[in-house]
């Protein structure tokens, strides 16, 4: 079940928590570096991660409240033990890593479960399930759920070693993700597309599966205070995003080894009512949202400038040929696409958000990678033409350098455009709107037919929710204005079909909270809505102290937050955390 075993220390000046980087060194706008750009030693690698991981996640900007009034980077000595772990059917690997501090106490035997948001490796909880557990004493544990950095170069015949390093396929480097493809081949297998294996319908069993891992490594790591079991160790699991999902995909399995769950904006497709599933809302997002956006006014800046105004002009001529919206003229047909997204579901907060979304084009990043994960696709399989690639200035595809391949592992989000990987389409439409018969395509993939179709269809339906253990706690908490997310397709209907069916999950929805607290650095955003971390923590804290002594859990509550305004630091007024 476990193999490549590993174990580190971390102390003096390095930490469980922030690699010895503390919240300036976390804040620095430039990554920890390399002696050697192309040969980065496990350690440095290890640090730009948790850099990395953090800057996705958190939002450390000055005056955004983290370490003044949420959140902690105090530094954590302790000791890491990693592993693949693989579930019985499944292709590849995922991998697992538990954090034990030296403040760990065997008398209370507390272990926060996580998996990593989005796509990322085996850090992307470090902001959310470490800055919690990790000074408190708790160990963590970590998944990647089977996505993750560990990007395999075609053309070079390499992938990722168990230290993060690079290493060749064929060889004794006990790769972390070898896809199967031909010897022969270019361009740039995704863990996350390319494994085969549907991770996201095994989510719930990659945090139950690291859950075991932690257990087995605290009894091999602490034999004088074992056995650590289920039944006498706390375990609680938390999660943002796909994390989120994921932990509530762990609360359907049998068993009481969970104590408590707590899902911050969870990807969870439900059966009830209004429910959706990702690749449903973001291929109509990719498509329509573009020109939608133009109808509205007051959108968050940036990043809808001209220059995606412009090309947003452009899909609306796009879907008005092809008969999807009505008018005549750009303005008209902004007004159809936005009233076709509102009659599917879409409020005006999500939208306002989306536009972040879709100035990055993360839309397309999505539906290209979860179709190839959906459809089980292997590499070359390329659905709708698309794959990944290194490119050069004129986006072609090329051949990565061996410092673009060192620094994936810790760079990388999991889902390309990003460290150095790009998107490439095979044979792309030659047309002002060039990105349209793709995305097209992809949507074709869940409303059309055809063998493609039914296949992606089937993978989808792999993911849907089942409903959690009775009895469990459990918070839900999501941004009334979360634009990736949005909770009319994901926890609001799961939980109304939890609570249908006798299950005791409190829901907390934050107004003025979108998906990517990251991003509040930026002026506008900052300016606009407040960090959905805090309220997490605030979520933590009250399953503990109803673990811990029998406190009440929280109502349910519709949290009527103020944004900071522009040029203010956030306090804990702005925040209004239920108490």
């Amino acid at each position: 079940m476990f193999t490549s075993p590993r174990s580190s220390e971390h102390r003096d000046r390095d930490d469980l928590l922030t690699a010895g980087l503390g919240l300036d060194g976390l804040r620095a706008m430039t990554p920890p570096a390399f002696a050697d750009a192309a040969n980065p030693t496990p350690a440095e690698l290890r640090r730009r991660a948790i850099w990395s991981n953090w800057r996705g996640i958190a939002d450390l900007a000055p005056g955004g409240g983290y370490g003044d009034w949420y959140g902690s980077v105090a530094a954590v000595p302790g000791r890491e033990f990693s592993a693949y772990a693989r579930l019985p059917g499944a292709a590849q690997p995922h991998r697992v890593l538990l954090q034990l501090p030296d403040s760990f106490d065997a008398k209370q035997r507390c272990l926060i479960v996580t998996a990593s948001s989005g796509s990322r490796g085996i850090y992307g909880s470090i902001a959310v399930a470490g800055a919690w557990g990790l000074p408190k004493g708790c160990a963590v544990v970590h998944t990647d759920k089977g996505t993750g950095t560990d990007y395999f170069d075609l053309d070079a015949g390499t992938g990722v070693r168990a230290d993060g390093t690079q290493g060749a396929a064929g060889a004794s480097d006990d790769l972390a993700f070898v896809p199967d493809a031909p010897a022969t081949g270019n361009g740039v297998a995704i863990k996350h597309a390319h494994s085969k294996d549907n991770p996201e319908a095994d989510w719930g069993r990659h945090v139950r599966q690291a859950a075991e891992f932690a257990l087995k490594m605290l009894n091999e790591a602490l034999p004088q205070s074992a056995p650590f079991t289920f039944e006498n160790t706390r375990v609680i699991a938390v999660g943002i995003s796909n994390s989120g999902g994921a932990v509530l995909r762990a609360a359907e399995l049998e068993g009481d080894w969970l104590d408590a769950v707590v899902a911050g904006e969870p990807n969870i497709y439900a059966p009830g009512e209004g429910a959706r599933s990702i690749y449903d809302y973001t291929t109509e997002a990719a498509l329509v949202m573009p020109c939608a956006l133009l109808h509205m006014k007051g959108l968050p800046q940036p990043p809808l400038t001209a220059q995606v105004q412009a090309m947003a002009s452009v899909r609306c001529a796009s879907l008005s040929k092809a008969g999807l919206l009505e008018g005549a003229d750009t303005a008209m047909q902004a007004a159809s696409a936005y009233a076709q997204l509102r009659s599917k579901g879409w409020t005006d907060e999500a939208l306002k958000a989306g536009a972040l979304t879709t100035g990055f084009d993360a839309w397309r990043a999505v539906a290209v990678t979860y179709a190839s994960a959906y459809g089980r696709y292997g590499v070359g399989e390329r659905p709708c033409g698309f794959g990944f690639a290194a490119q050069d200035a004129k986006l072609s595809p090329r051949a990565a350098t061996a410092a673009e391949r060192a620094a994936w592992w810790s760079d990388a989000s999991g889902i390309p455009p990003g460290a150095g990987v790009g998107i490439v389409e095979k044979n792309p439409e030659i047309a002002a709107d060039i990105a349209y018969g793709g995305l097209r395509c992809l949507r074709s993939l869940w409303d059309g037919q055809g063998a493609d179709a039914e296949r992606v269809r089937k993978g989808v339906a792999e993911t849907r929710a089942s409903l959690p253990r009775k009895g469990l706690p459990m918070i839900v908490i999501h941004g009334v204005d979360d634009g990736l997310i949005p909770q009319a397709f994901s926890s609001k209907p799961y939980v109304a079909w939890a609570k249908a069916n006798g299950r005791d999950v409190r829901y907390w929805q934050v107004r003025n909270a979108q998906h990517f607290d990251a991003f509040l650095g930026l002026p506008d955003y900052g300016a606009r809505y407040v960090p959905m971390l805090p309220y997490v923590y605030n979520a933590l804290d009250r399953v503990w102290a109803h673990l811990e002594n029998g406190a009440a859990l929280p109502a349910d509550a519709e949290i009527a937050t103020t944004p900071r305004s522009a040029g203010k630091a956030l306090s804990k007024e702005n925040l209004a955390i239920p108490r």
